[in-house]
């Protein structure tokens, strides 16, 4: 039986292995002749997916595997991701400021949600968006997709149109400390609350200084924080629209397994029972497996779909990335920052 179905899985797991090989192998070479990964691999495995299901339709030998690899090893990446996360930022930050994040957090995923469905996204979308938006970009969305149910159409047009705001984000965001007179330590929680990836914080903040570079991390990674009780919350709201009103439900039924193993990895991240052996290895196999996971979204993508979606999610992306930078702005004037 076992055997049946690693047959069965080979073929299209294979597939997707060799386009998240050839996505890291472009990242590499992109940072190799530029300094910086403009488009991280997990974009490019969608890309590459993408062209490569328009010039060729999987047929039923490779569905199994392509399936399998878009939902339960995206499962298992967004499980591994727990260990990345430490509560010791929550306390190296202080309360006010952590309260301040997790009020931007959510004022964002509420407007990035409405306006997304103003401009006429389905629900799931203008949730993948505001989620993105509002905590980490690619990585979030990666989470809340399969907690929710998205699509690979959505999954793919939420993560591309974030990423390339992503870029521009980071160019342009620097030129506010002279726009905006603010000061490296309010240029340094700006960027942490607005930037999407731990990575683009660096950047942007880098031509700033060395303070700047300092809080924007400890922002960013507070921030990133916000993304298990926003997975938790999305969940329990999932299972009770799945489950009815009944109550109850056993805690496995509302929340999934993966939500559940990611809380427990946070937990023993936080209190330091897990070894640095198994970090070095947790970390690169999530990394590993939501690249995979993203070749296979990318083989599932239909174009005529993406290109009805694009506009409309870029004009989404654009105007919730403005509401978050209003909203950061306001709390950094709210809490006397100088």
């Amino acid at each position: 039986m076992i055997r049946n179905r690693i047959a069965e899985l080979a073929s299209g797991i294979a597939l997707c292995a060799v386009i998240a090989l050839a996505a890291v192998m472009l990242q590499w070479l992109e940072e190799h002749w530029t300094g910086r990964p403009w488009l991280e691999a997990l974009v490019i495995a969608i890309l590459i997916g993408t062209a490569v299901r328009t010039l060729w339709t999987p047929g039923p030998r490779w569905a199994p595997g392509i399936g399998f690899s878009a939902k339960t090893l995206l499962e298992i990446a967004v499980m591994l991701l727990g260990a990345s996360i430490s509560f010791q930022a929550v306390r190296d930050a202080g309360l006010s400021l952590v309260l301040g994040i997790a009020a931007v957090v959510a004022l964002a995923i509420g407007a990035s949600y409405g306006l997304g469905r103003v401009l006429g996204l389905p629900k799931r979308m203008a949730v993948l968006v505001a989620c993105g938006n509002s905590i980490c970009g690619n990585s979030a969305i990666a989470a809340v997709a399969p907690v929710i149910g998205a699509r690979p159409e959505d999954v793919a047009s939420a993560i591309a149109f974030t990423a390339i705001l992503g870029v521009v984000v980071v160019l342009a965001l620097p030129l506010l400390v002279p726009l905006l007179d603010l000061s490296p330590t309010q240029y340094g929680v700006l960027a942490g609350l607005t930037v999407y990836a731990v990575p683009q914080v660096l950047a942007a903040t880098v031509p700033v200084g060395l303070v700047s570079v300092q809080l924007g991390t400890l922002v960013k990674l507070v921030r990133v924080l916000m993304l298990g009780p926003v997975v938790l919350a999305l969940s329990v709201l999932a299972g009770r629209a799945t489950e009815g009103p009944r109550s109850g439900v056993p805690l496995n039924r509302l929340v999934p397994w993966f939500i559940l193993g990611f809380l427990g990895l946070a937990l023993l991240r936080s209190l330091g029972a897990v070894p640095e052996v198994l970090l070095q290895v947790a970390m690169p196999a999530a990394t590993l497996l939501t690249i995979i996971a993203m070749a296979a979204l990318g083989l599932g993508v239909d174009l005529k779909v993406l290109g009805r979606v694009g506009g409309r999610v870029t004009l989404a992306v654009t105007l919730s990335l403005l509401v978050l930078l209003a909203i950061s702005l306001g709390l950094i004037r709210l809490l006397g920052i100088a």
